[in-house]
């Protein structure tokens, strides 16, 4: 546990901490009194106000459109399954910045429903809602559908034999089993909701801030660190307690059911209301899912030909600097692919090392520190990934670790949020190892070593494989803490995609939806590679 300890003590605690620092204290004394200050400021209450309301609103509607999905994949068998699963999966491992340029492309200015008829929703905050949905549809269907293929149908069948009716049976038999997962699946989507950045900062305009927009704000425009410290804290805490009540939920949830398996549970659809429920969420996923990217695609193609065509003439104008007379990068924009591929591949072994110590550490050991570690370590989803991201630039400067300058930086920040993937896909595959083998193993005069590479590495390589594909896709996509560090001559994919939106004209546009429609392929199609090599037991995500 040494390793992944000194790791996130050194990238993580210690440059959030020094940003703290940095707006709290002044001449060397705490000055805890700016906390009241800051908290108490009208526009301060408004982005609170807004970050709370947003994510509460975006939750119940993402588990509202989401649960009929959940049941539709738990109880039902019918052609297409598993392709339909991948694809309602694939925004969850879509950066922020592509799902907001897809929307964008969708809801906004010269957008689809814009050109048919004259309607714009982005600046609005169904716009940020519907984006949530989007994303965290995946969340639900994969906690709560994944634990409900589980649960045997026998028991609500007995209960209709006694006399209640379906609705009853379901409320008092099937409600109760499943409420720890709606509970850590929605406690999930909040914390993804609550700390959403890229979503709000592209659809949102200036009119919506959440508190990560506004640390943003704080740190990068205005330059006002006592602010950005206190909304930091904030942010934390409430990080904090949403962490502290999902790992309640989660350990309830494994403790209190016995499940049978996912095969004996599900069926063909019987009847005409069943055949309309799956006809309900295919829809959904056809109009929530599929028409936002397929609009994507589409826009990065329009005019690309010229006027009323189509081509690939954004595509062609990305191997070149300054085209259309802009100078939003100092290199081709497409040199972004290369970066980000690179990044992600040595984040990806950085998260496989460090989660995969962490995962076997955790495996062996009890007590409340570990419980605590255990917490720490799903805290990069949820802290301000901008603080990290400023943070590494104010404290990673001076030997031994002056790393400014360094590619290392980006990869390191984007393994900070895939280690949290490893860990949760790797876990429960290694708690399901039996002992006895390691022990017959040892008995046998093999080595730790060598008992772990015969034993454990063949039951974990598939779990292996998901958690680096989970890992490589969530670092490709991160965008908080790489906007900071990342070097203009070195722009990773999301950030090119911002600095293009960022600018006015049709050409920066059309490169911004073909930068986009080659990190969503990307993303997708690691995706379709872990659900062919995805094991049951492969983790919560």
């Amino acid at each position: 546990m040494a390793l992944p300890v000194a790791f996130f003590a050194l990238f993580f605690a210690y440059p959030v901490t020094a940003i703290v620092g940095r707006g709290l204290k002044a001449e060397g004394d705490w000055q805890f009194g700016r906390t009241g200050e800051v908290l108490s400021r009208p526009d301060i209450l408004d982005v609170l106000w807004f970050t709370t309301w947003q994510a509460l609103a975006s939750t119940a509607l993402t588990l509202l459109i989401a649960l009929p999905g959940a049941y539709v994949f738990a109880r039902f068998d019918f052609p297409g399954k598993q392709v339909l699963r991948a694809v309602v999966t694939v925004p969850f491992v879509l950066p922020t910045v592509v799902v907001g340029t897809a929307f964008l492309a969708l809801l906004g200015r010269g957008g689809l429903l814009d050109d048919l008829w004259g309607v714009r929703l982005d600046t609005t905050v169904w716009a940020i809602l519907l984006a949530h949905v989007f994303f965290n549809y995946a969340v639900v269907v994969r906690t709560v559908g994944g634990l409900w293929s589980q649960l045997d149908p026998r028991q609500e069948e007995a209960a209709r034999v006694l006399g209640a009716g379906r609705f009853a049976a379901f409320r008092r038999v099937t409600l109760p089993a499943l409420a720890p997962a709606v509970a850590a699946a929605a406690l999930m989507v909040f914390l993804f909701t609550f700390t959403s950045f890229g979503v709000v900062q592209i659809l949102g305009g200036p009119a919506y801030s959440t508190l990560e927009v506004e640390i943003y704000r704080q740190t990068a425009q205005l330059l006002d660190l006592p602010t950005a410290a206190v909304l930091t804290l904030v942010q934390f805490a409430a990080v904090g307690g949403i962490l502290a009540v999902h790992a309640a939920t989660v350990r309830r949830r494994e403790r209190a059911l016995k499940l049978v398996d996912p095969a004996q549970t599900s069926r063909r659809p019987r009847g005409a209301g069943q055949w309309a429920l799956l006809g309900g969420v295919l829809l959904t996923a056809l109009l929530l899912i599929l028409l936002p990217l397929g609009v994507l695609v589409e826009r990065s193609l329009d005019g690309a030909g010229g006027p009323g065509g189509y081509g690939f003439g954004y595509y062609e104008a990305l191997q070149s600097v300054g085209a259309g007379g802009s100078s939003t990068f100092l290199v081709p924009p497409l040199e972004a692919v290369g970066n980000s591929l690179r990044y992600a591949l040595v984040a990806t072994l950085i998260a496989l090392v460090i989660g995969g110590l962490a995962a076997a550490a955790l495996t062996r050991r009890a007590g409340r520190l570990v419980r605590g570690f255990d917490a720490l370590l799903m805290l990069p989803l949820g802290v301000s990934a901008v603080t990290v991201g400023f943070g590494f630039l104010i404290t990673l400067d001076k030997p031994p670790l002056d790393l400014r300058t360094s590619w290392i930086l980006v990869p390191l920040a984007q393994a900070l949020v895939g280690v949290p993937f490893v860990v949760r896909t790797m876990l429960p595959v290694l708690r399901a190892v039996d002992d006895r083998l390691r022990e017959a193993a040892a008995v046998l005069g093999a080595s730790p070593l060598r008992a772990w590479r015969e034993v454990d590495l063949p039951l974990v390589r598939r779990a292996v494989l998901v958690a680096a594909g989970f890992a490589f896709a969530v670092s490709l996509g991160e965008f908080g803490a790489t906007v900071f560090i990342a070097r203009p001559d070195n722009p990773t994919l999301p950030v090119a995609v911002a600095r293009l939106l960022g600018r006015s004209g049709e050409l920066n546009y059309g490169q911004a939806m073909a930068l986009s429609t080659i990190l969503m392929l990307v993303c997708a199609v690691s995706l379709l590679v872990l659900e062919r090599i995805r094991t049951d037991r492969s983790g919560e995500f």
